[in-house]
C-alpha cells in the first residue's frame, strides 16, 4: 500500500470545495497521513483571544486538499475509511461569536436583542487520560470530559463547477459537523467531477450533538485516512458506515428538511440492500430509526439517520468495502 504524507504549509490551506486545484494525485486504494489546522487557523490559543479580532472572515475553516482520485468520475462513490484522529496539540479551543450559534440571534433569524457575548474557552488534552478539561470561567468549576475525536468537515467538489465554502454542508459533504465522523467510520461520497477532488479539515477533540454555541473543541488534527474507489453507485447525500450503524446525513434549512433527506437518503439506502419496495423500507426505517443532530448552526442544518446494523439481516454495503478497509486498517496498525 502506498503510504502519502502530507501537512500542508499555510498558503495552501483552501476554504471552499470546488474551484481549487489538487494537491496530489493519488491512487485508489492510497493511504494518507494528514495534518489538519483547526477552524480558527491556529489563532486561537488563549482565553483573550476573540474571534472579533483573532478571525478573518472568509478564511476560517481551513481545509487539506483537495485531493484527486485516479479514475474518479461523476456518478462514482468515493470511500474514506478514517483508521486514525488523533489531537495534534495540547490544547483545543471553543468560542461564542457573536451572531452565531444555535441559541442566539443571528444574520437569519433577527431580533432586536443584543447578541450574546463573545467568549474563548481553552481545553486542556490530556493524552494518557484521554480528556479534555472544561474550566468555567464565571465559577472555579472544572470537568473532564472524555474525548472524541472526530472531523467536522469531509466533502468532495460540488457539480456543475460550483465552488462552495468550507462552512457549509450539502450534497457533497462539507461541514457537516457530525459525531459520527470518527476513527473507524467509513464515509461514502458521490463523484461530481473527474478525480472527485476531496478535502478533510475541522478537527473536534469532542463536539456535543447539534454544536450548539457553533464550536466544538476545535484543534489541529493528525489524520489517517484510506482511500477507495468504488464505480457507480453515487449516494445523492453523504453516506458513513461503522461496524454498528448504517447512517446518512442530510444538510438543509429549515431543520425538518435536513430531517427528511436523511430519513428519504436511509429508505433509499435501505432499499438498495435488502431489494425492498418504497413503502416496506419506510415502514422498516420507522421502526429502527435514531435521528441524531449534526449541527443547527452552519449555513445549513444537518440531520443524520442512523439504523444499527444488529436489527438488520447482514448485507455487503458497497460490496462489503467498509469491512474490508477495517480489515486492511487493522492489519497495517498491528
Amino acid at each position: 500500500m502506498e503510504v502519502i504524507e502530507f501537512r500542508p504549509e499555510r498558503d495552501q490551506y483552501t476554504f471552499t470545495f470546488g474551484g481549487v486545484a489538487p494537491v496530489r494525485k493519488i491512487q485508489p486504494g492510497t493511504m494518507l497521513r494528514l495534518w489538519t489546522e483547526d477552524a480558527f487557523c491556529g489563532n486561537i490559543r488563549q482565553v483573550s483571544d476573540l474571534p472579533s479580532a483573532a478571525l478573518t472572515m472568509p478564511f476560517v475553516n481551513p481545509q487539506t486538499g483537495p485531493f484527486h482520485v485516479a479514475g474518479a468520475e461523476p456518478g462514482d462513490t468515493l470511500a474514506l475509511h478514517f483508521v486514525d484522529l488523533s489531537p495534534a496539540r495540547s490544547f483545543g479551543a471553543s468560542c461564542t461569536i457573536p451572531l452565531f450559534g444555535g441559541l442566539t440571534s443571528t444574520d437569519r433569524t433577527a431580533t432586536l436583542q443584543d447578541p450574546l457575548p463573545e467568549r474563548t474557552w481553552i481545553y486542556e488534552v490530556d493524552r494518557a487520560r484521554q480528556t479534555v478539561a472544561f474550566q468555567a470561567q464565571a465559577t472555579d468549576l472544572r470537568v473532564e470530559l472524555p474525548m472524541d475525536p472526530m472531523l467536522g468537515t469531509v466533502g468532495v467538489a460540488p457539480a456543475a463547477g460550483e465552488v462552495r465554502s468550507s462552512l457549509v454542508p450539502d450534497t457533497f459533504g462539507g461541514n457537516m459537523d457530525t459525531p459520527e465522523m470518527r476513527a473507524g467510520a467509513t464515509c461514502y461520497l458521490a463523484v461530481n467531477v473527474d478525480g472527485g477532488l476531496f478535502s478533510v479539515g475541522d478537527g473536534h477533540y469532542r463536539q456535543g450533538e447539534g454544536e450548539a454555541c457553533g464550536t466544538a473543541v476545535e484543534g489541529a488534527m493528525d489524520v489517517t485516512l484510506i482511500v477507495q474507489l468504488i464505480k457507480g453507485g453515487g449516494p445523492a447525500w453523504p453516506r458513513l458506515e461503522t461496524d454498528e450503524h448504517l447512517v446518512v446525513v442530510g444538510s438543509s434549512r429549515p431543520l425538518e428538511d435536513a430531517w427528511r433527506v436523511s430519513q428519504v437518503g436511509m429508505v433509499t439506502w435501505l432499499m438498495e440492500l435488502y431489494g425492498l419496495d418504497k413503502m416496506d423500507a419506510y415502514q422498516l426505517l420507522s421502526q429502527t430509526s435514531q435521528a441524531p443532530l449534526a449541527n443547527v448552526v452552519d449555513a445549513n442544518y444537518s440531520a443524520v439517520t442512523k439504523v444499527p446494523k444488529a436489527l438488520l439481516p447482514p448485507a455487503a454495503a458497497y460490496g462489503g468495502m467498509h469491512r474490508q478497509l477495517r480489515e486492511t486498517a487493522a492489519a497495517i496498525t498491528l
